[in-house]
């Protein structure tokens, strides 16, 4: 542990940062050590992801200073910050897809011969530092062709092989396996022990507990507290500290009476799934489906909400078939989806908060043909922001300014907006997102499923599924490994059936 008289080798002195509306950052001030993991803990909204653009160079602070081993820096963009030892790998992952993962690993500084890009060096290059830090990619395969978790990998690895001196992750495991996750935390421990300076964003307050050695925790744009021993500080304390209040019961599972069969999924077969597949929801059911990524939990939900093409396959629901013709079809029967992807699935990204969360529903409310009810329109959204406790400064905002917790919301609102709603299907619905925010998303899919509605909820965190569902399903290799009451839905239970070496 490196001493605590010496020079800090990063510091925020009084930093702040405006936007129109909102201040993200409000005199912040904490320190990070060479040598050390430091965890930053808050809700979404709270400041960290602008602070970490503040470090990248991304953004410039409106007021403070940020100072490497005592000196202040002034950062114009995001290329001076790398030039000054500091590697970020944000939430919202930055890569070129067209290009393969050699080419943005070393973006930038591509090895060249008599003047064009050497891409078999380039690729040699990398294998041979991905072989050594121990991550499965291909060098040559393009980033577009590979799933959300082998692009968070290549990013990591980005920064990883820049050599840089701090190294700050933002939610880096938000997308990952297990074994990848292992991976990572392999890493973080490897750059400690070389004398980098680790700062680390996570929701995840196991993992934070794992790797962090101290942590600072944020509050509307202000820093809460400062803990320097970790293992020392109470969990309840730093959940307290995030939210300003006590969060007992983070899932607030309520047992329900549930109704018949609503929806039924039967012989649903496409490209990434290995079998035809059945299973059912009742009315007013929490469905959890549990699974290692690969597993096509995705993939079938996508092809239930007709995103892709089924190869066979039907859906009833009350007894009546959905048309297969597209999601535009799964809405007008009530079904709708949230998706894995929120950046680049689920959101428009320079439209407003109201346009977000208003494009479905309006198609209810057009007047002659011509006309959108603005008033309406606007009255709606305010009261989903009120209702969804969305931060935004107001509904005009655009939506690509607010947290991906946020974000999550304003997708959230669209569907719930529906007049029509009989079935929510939510992938990965609590990804990046604190436990503040996973508190209320829990509420509000219990509220959906008292309704009578029936609620699938996708989840790579296990505690999550057995935490709100009624029952779980789990899939392993394109197929239904097997059906757990919640009773039976233990970790044990599950993890069996999701692991093939513990079939």
């Amino acid at each position: 542990m490196p001493s605590s008289t010496a020079i800090p080798s990063l510091q925020f002195d009084q930093v702040s940062k405006i936007f129109p509306g909102v201040k993200a950052l409000n005199g912040v001030s904490f320190e990070a050590r060479a040598g050390q993991v430091h965890g930053l803990l808050g809700e979404n909204g709270a400041g960290k992801s602008t602070l970490l653009k503040i470090l990248g160079g991304q953004y410039r602070p409106d007021g403070g200073r940020l100072l490497l081993n005592g000196e202040e820096c002034r950062f114009t963009c995001a290329a001076d910050a790398i030039a000054a030892g500091i590697a970020v790998i944000h939430q919202e992952l930055q890569y070129v897809p067209e290009l393969t993962v050699a080419e943005n690993v070393l973006l930038g500084r591509l090895p060249q011969r008599f003047g064009f890009v050497n891409k078999r060096a380039a690729s040699a290059m990398v294998a041979a530092r991905l072989a050594e830090i121990g991550v499965e990619l291909d060098p040559n395969a393009r980033l577009i062709d590979l799933s959300i978790a082998q692009r968070q990998m290549a990013e990591i690895c980005k920064a990883v092989l820049q050599d840089a001196q701090v190294i700050a992750f933002d939610e880096p495991t938000s997308s990952l396996s297990h074994r990848e996750s292992e991976v990572l935390f392999r890493l973080v421990k490897d750059l400690r022990a070389a004398g980098k300076t680790i700062i680390y964003i996570s929701h995840r307050l196991e993992e934070l507990y794992a790797l962090c050695d101290c942590c600072t925790i944020f509050r509307d744009g202000r820093k809460v507290a400062t803990h320097p021993e970790m293992a020392a500080v109470p969990r309840e304390r730093l959940i307290s500290d995030m939210v300003g209040r006590e969060v007992n019961d983070i899932y607030d599972y309520r047992p329900r009476q549930l109704g018949q069969e609503r929806l039924q999924v039967r012989g649903m077969l496409g490209e990434r799934l290995a079998a035809p597949l059945d299973f059912a929801v009742r009315g007013g059911e929490v469905l959890g489906f549990f699974g290692l990524v690969g597993a096509g939990r995705s993939e079938l939900m996508r092809l239930l909400y007709g995103a892709d093409a089924r190869a066979q396959g039907q859906v009833l629901l009350d007894g009546q078939p959905v048309s297969a013709k597209g999601p535009s079809a799964a809405i007008e029967a009530g079904i709708v989806l949230c998706p894995e992807d929120r950046k680049e699935q689920g959101i428009l990204a320079e439209s407003s908060v109201a346009e977000n969360i208003n494009i479905s529903c309006r198609r209810h409310d057009l007047l002659g043909g011509l006309f959108l009810r603005h008033a309406r329109e606007a009255a709606l959204a305010d009261a989903f922001i009120q209702r969804l406790r969305i931060k935004t400064p107001n509904r005009e905002q655009e939506i690509r300014l607010l947290s991906g917790g946020n974000q999550q919301k304003v997708i959230l609102a669209r569907w719930l907006a529906e007049p029509g709603l009989k079935v929510l299907i939510l992938d990965e619905p609590t990804r990046g997102i604190d436990v503040g925010a996973k508190n209320e998303i829990y509420k509000l899919i219990h509220e959906v499923a008292e309704s009578g509605c029936c609620v699938i909820v996708v989840s790579s965190e296990l505690p999550e599924v057995l935490g709100i569902a009624d029952r779980v399903i789990v899939m392993r290799e394109g197929r239904i490994s097997g059906e757990l009451d919640r009773a039976a839905a233990s970790e044990t239970a599950v993890l069996r059936l999701a692991l093939p070496d513990l079939a």
